[in-house]
């Protein structure tokens, strides 16, 4: 099974890749809550050169309160991760979490329901990049 939507982008920059999802899920209502710059991480932290790498905590606030009060614990899924890297040979691979995926572990059809309108907005994001 499938867990990401990816996408990859040539002729792009790594910064104007960050901008361009940013604003794409921006259209769908989704806000970057959190943001682990995974390379940043990597050099402080173990000393390790990586490459270009981010974790983009995204939360469209409507759907996440949705969810929240149909499973309570179902914050442990979000927010919805997007993933921007640089690939070896320079083009920018972007990868959102499939949240029907994510959350199929959980026996609650009712969220199946919000998971599936997720999806739809996160694919969309993708596929307009």
């Amino acid at each position: 099974m499938e867990y990401t939507f990816n996408k990859t982008l040539k002729g792009i920059s790594y910064e104007d890749a960050l901008v361009k999802v940013t604003d794409e899920l921006k259209k769908e209502g989704f806000g970057i809550i959190t943001e682990i710059d995974v390379k940043e991480t990597f050099k402080k932290k173990l000393d390790l050169e990586f490459r270009k790498y981010k974790i983009l905590g995204a939360c469209n606030p409507g759907f996440a309160h949705k969810a929240i009060e149909t499973e309570s614990r179902i914050g442990a899924f979000l927010p919805c991760n997007v993933v921007v890297q640089e690939t070896a040979n320079g083009d920018i691979e972007v990868s959102a979490v499939d949240p029907e995926a994510s959350m199929s572990s959980v026996d609650n059809p009712n969220l199946g329901t919000i998971a599936g309108e997720v999806r739809d907005k996160m694919k969309k994001v993708i596929d307009s990049l």
